[in-house]
């Protein structure tokens, strides 16, 4: 039977930190699912649809990964997946007591599916989708923190607005 993990996440947008993640995952298992969360609550900046694509575009070279989208509780997407484990990436110190949380309820709802922590390279322990979204919004070079399409897809989404005061 193969072995599948399930990376979870909103991905908006995907950055090299989760891609750092998702190769060493794809090292570790016979079948990594990248499972775009719809969830709205977060108003993200790209549609559902848009964040599958880009994820499919940046893993497309990595054999046993797929893409996918789930909406609802995460073991019960795992379990119909017959994924065994689900892979967190843990970026600093603070980021452990929620995921330690969440991975103690999975557990709780599921005790077939583990866990498991994968901390990105040292060089990405920075960087979120929160604050790429930040630069980009700010008009900076988010090229050193996101595949190349996603940074396109960033500047295409986020036109930086006219400094105050300019005259056209």
């Amino acid at each position: 039977m193969k072995r599948t993990a399930i990376y979870p996440g909103s991905f908006d947008p995907l950055t090299n930190g989760h891609l750092d993640v998702i190769q060493r995952a794809a090292k570790l298992f016979d079948r990594v699912i990248v499972a775009v969360a719809e969830n709205e609550s977060k108003h993200p900046l790209f549609t559902l649809a848009e964040r599958l694509a880009l994820v499919k575009k940046a893993v497309a070279h990595l054999p046993p990964v797929a893409t996918d989208s789930f909406d609802g509780l995460l073991v019960e997407y795992a379990a119909a997946r017959q994924a065994g484990t689900i892979v967190r990436g843990l970026r600093a110190v603070s980021d452990f007591e929620f995921e330690f949380q969440l991975a103690l309820m999975n557990r709780k709802l599921d005790e077939n599916i583990e866990t498991i922590f994968m901390m990105p390279k040292d060089t990405y322990t920075f960087l979120s989708s929160r604050i790429v979204k930040e630069i980009a919004r700010l008009g900076g070079d988010v090229r050193p923190f996101v595949p190349a399409h996603v940074s396109a897809a960033l500047q295409k989404k986020l036109k930086p607005a006219r400094p105050r005061g300019a005259r056209i």
